[in-house]
């Protein structure tokens, strides 16, 4: 069952000439075309940014989980074609299994279930968790499997709703990112803020 329209006859691989023309054809636009320009344009990383990506939980990484509300979910299909889906609920709905393991309780919502589609596809997930009002950012990368129980199920109860799926994902790449985005964005300052 597709999650979004399907884009199989208009991928990639499928570009009809209206839209070769279309993103070919736009004048003054400069493509990169290899990791090698994009390097010599972006410079090397510091070493530091390199050190500090890990494929276990540090305690750093354990309290910005426990005091996170909230954390977005990026998943793609076989074909590439990628799903962002906010997840959320009281601090510290996230479980810890254990340092290589973490799952998210499924809360009842649009039942959609684009991400789960997406996982059964391609394991291959990102988490990235945000706490209101904190410059922290966590990207936690891995591979995502879906159950339908667990003994930990008990422990993601709330309101005595138990969930009837979680996702859980065996991490591969744990890095804590710069805050520059938020503080350039003012997504915490109230005067950024825009409503209506």
């Amino acid at each position: 069952m597709p999650h979004t329209i399907d884009t199989a006859g208009t991928g990639p691989d499928a570009v009809t000439e209206e839209g070769r023309e279309g993103r070919e054809g736009r004048e003054g636009w400069v493509e990169l075309g290899s990791g090698a320009e994009l390097r010599e344009l972006l410079g090397e990383p510091w070493p530091i940014v390199i050190e500090k990506v890990h494929d276990r939980l540090a305690d750093q990484d354990r309290d910005i989980i426990a005091r996170s509300p909230f954390c977005l979910l990026a998943t793609s299909d076989s074909r590439g074609n990628c799903d962002v889906s906010p997840r959320g609920d009281a601090p510290g709905f996230t479980h810890v299994i254990d340092s290589g393991t973490l799952a998210l309780p499924d809360r009842p919502g649009n039942r959609r279930g684009d991400s789960f589609h997406n996982i059964l596809d391609n394991p291959h997930a990102g988490l990235l968790y945000l706490i209101p009002g904190s410059k922290e950012v966590l990207r936690v990368n891995g591979r995502a499997r879906i159950l339908s129980d667990a003994p930990f199920f008990d422990a993601m109860t709330v309101k005595g709703q138990r969930p009837a799926l979680a996702l859980v994902l065996e991490i591969d790449e744990i890095y804590l990112h710069c805050p520059a985005s938020l503080r350039r964005s003012g997504v915490w300052s109230p005067e950024s803020w825009q409503t209506g």
